[in-house]
């Protein structure tokens, strides 16, 4: 039996309460840890974001279906909203200054951006916090009403980066600076500094620090485009695949069942979960080819063979793909150079002894 006074046992303690769909009892424990004085940001990043990063490996694992991982998600969503009404997160005097937190258009994982504006009305800001997808143009409309000093952008899936760069390009054009974080923007911050950010943190403590370093407020007469930023998109690729990509996933489906005939014995269920995956493929190939970084689809293609495996899926059928898709795109040599660092990276993922 874990020990809810610890935060090692009151994580435990969390963790069966929201795998077990009981939010009663979730509530009830971070409440009580609240009453207990337990300091504010020891509770949301020391337990319950530890709660929610764990509730992401047992899904990848196959151990939590995804209707178990949305159930999960959702009950941590609503402890973190009662909490932060309880009286020990209450502001005391004066906010430190204004700030607006939000995803990324097209960006449904607002779990970290919750925590992070949490965190920062805790340590004295006025926070306005936008919460999911945050489309661009309103995004730079809400600047436009309100004195803010900094936008916080938060990304978890690099195929967003695209819109994250439409978004930092348009507030930094309006004087506001943006401070990225998420794994969308890499694990060390680069694809966050390639698309010209004011700053990056890891995590909410790490975005607390930023801001009380002060950001300095960009010249908004200073405007770019993408190729000024990212030179390499004046060869179009990217465009290209991207405006072709419902072409491209339909051709390379029916390619397959040519390439791989027990692919013609699917049931319709099996063909959309395959063109799905096809879909995600060309994503991530399109992302890698905006930035300029193979990691991004390598990165893609190792992790998506590792949750093939875990539910019982032949991984090489990512690499047929990829075969198929360079057939598709022989006229693209940027595409061609990431297909292949891909297709290597599977191969020697496969390798005896690579997991050693």
């Amino acid at each position: 039996m874990s020990d809810p006074t610890t935060a090692a046992g009151l994580r435990e303690a969390l963790w069966h309460a929201v795998a077990e769909g009981d939010e009663y009892t979730a509530v009830a424990l971070v409440q009580d840890a609240a009453a207990r004085h337990v300091d504010g940001e020891t509770l949301l990043l020391d337990v319950i974001a530890r709660v929610q990063e764990r509730i992401g490996t047992e899904w990848a694992a196959g151990r939590l279906t995804v209707a178990q991982e949305h159930a999960a998600t959702a009950i941590n969503e609503r402890v973190v909203a009662i909490l932060a009404h309880h009286p020990s997160f209450a502001r005391r005097g004066a906010p430190r200054g204004r700030v607006t937190v939000g995803c990324v258009d097209g960006e449904w994982h607002a779990f970290p951006a919750r925590l992070v504006a949490e965190v920062l009305r805790l340590r004295g800001w006025h926070v306005d916090y936008l919460g999911a997808q945050t489309p661009t143009p309103h995004l730079v409309a809400h600047l436009h009403h309100t004195n803010t000093d900094a936008v916080l952008l938060s990304g978890s899936i690099p195929t967003h980066l695209p819109a994250a760069h439409a978004a930092i390009t348009a507030c930094r054009s309006v004087g506001v600076p943006v401070l990225a974080g998420g794994r969308a923007f890499g694990i060390d911050g680069r694809h966050a500094r390639t698309l010209g950010v004011d700053g990056w943190a890891p995590d909410a403590r790490g975005a607390a620090a930023a801001l009380a370093e002060g950001l300095t407020r960009p010249d908004p007469s200073r405007g770019r485009q993408a190729v000024d930023d990212l030179p390499h998109l004046a060869d179009q690729e990217y465009t290209m695949i991207v405006r072709s990509r419902a072409q491209l996933v339909k051709q390379t489906l029916a390619d397959l069942e040519d390439a791989f005939p027990a692919a013609r014995e699917y049931s319709e269920a099996q063909r959309e979960r395959t063109a799905e995956d096809l879909a995600h493929i060309v994503d991530f190939l399109a992302t890698a080819l905006y930035m300029d970084d193979a990691g991004i689809f390598t990165d893609f293609l190792t992790w998506t063979a590792s949750i093939l495996e875990a539910r019982d899926v032949p991984a090489r059928s990512l690499t047929i793909g990829l075969d198929l898709l360079a057939g598709r795109l022989r006229d693209f040599p940027r595409t061609l150079r990431l297909i292949g660092e891909g297709t290597t990276a599977l191969r020697d993922r496969a390798a005896p002894g690579a997991h050693a």
